[in-house]
């Protein structure tokens, strides 16, 4: 009689897969601390949302923290492809800054992503917090190339672009502010548009 294949605790038969395990729960864990931030979610919350087991959880992801740590990770490299395509695009400068605005507002609507970075920081070790200040400093140097091609283009005028791209970022965070009601500054998404890229392109741009 042969012996039958073991596997590792934890981890789900093969048969069961349909898309990778560990995307599923990076994925279902990435909802739930969106939602409700990382102290109130628990790897029984997150074991529960993707329909697996705690030890499944565990053998992808070593503790909350490094789960927590590849979501935002992952969630930036993300938005930085997502900004990638855009700036790719056969459009004069401005547009493209536009688009990339309305995108990160939409996305990020409902998201104090500050908010989880301070929530977070006395419990992440510093490895943790490295690599996702690694994935903001690659979002960066992707704004800032921007800026420097724009102005070998000559779509814009000679400026330094390290303000230049700290500037729009302070923008598009100041664009998903709440007042104490939880209402936003203007009445739209299209309006924070506008009202951000005006107002950036007026004061940077606009006595050059």
């Amino acid at each position: 009689m042969k012996a039958k294949n073991k596997r590792l605790l934890g981890r789900p038969p093969l048969s069961e897969q349909k898309k990778p395990t560990n995307l599923i729960i990076l994925h279902g864990a990435t909802h739930l601390f969106l939602t409700n931030g990382f102290q109130d979610v628990s790897v029984d919350d997150i074991a529960k949302e993707c329909n697996v087991t705690k030890a499944t959880v565990y053998y992808y992801y070593e503790s909350k923290a490094a789960l927590f740590t590849e979501a935002m990770v992952q969630m930036m490299v993300q938005i930085r492809n997502y900004m990638e395509s855009i700036l790719r695009e056969d459009e004069p400068f401005r547009s493209r800054l536009h688009k990339i605005t309305m995108a990160h507002l939409k996305a990020t609507f409902d998201i104090d992503l500050d908010g989880f970075l301070r929530e977070t920081k006395n419990t992440l070790s510093k490895e943790q917090l490295l690599q996702m200040q690694n994935a903001e400093i690659q979002m960066f140097d992707l704004l800032e190339n921007a800026f420097i091609e724009a102005i070998a283009k000559e779509e814009i005028p000679k400026v330094n672009t390290r303000f230049a791209t700290h500037s729009y970022l302070a923008l598009l965070k100041i664009g998903n502010y709440r007042n104490l009601d939880q209402t936003p500054i203007f009445s739209s998404v299209e309006e924070t548009t506008d009202k951000i890229i005006d107002f950036f392109w007026n004061g940077l741009f606009a006595h050059h």
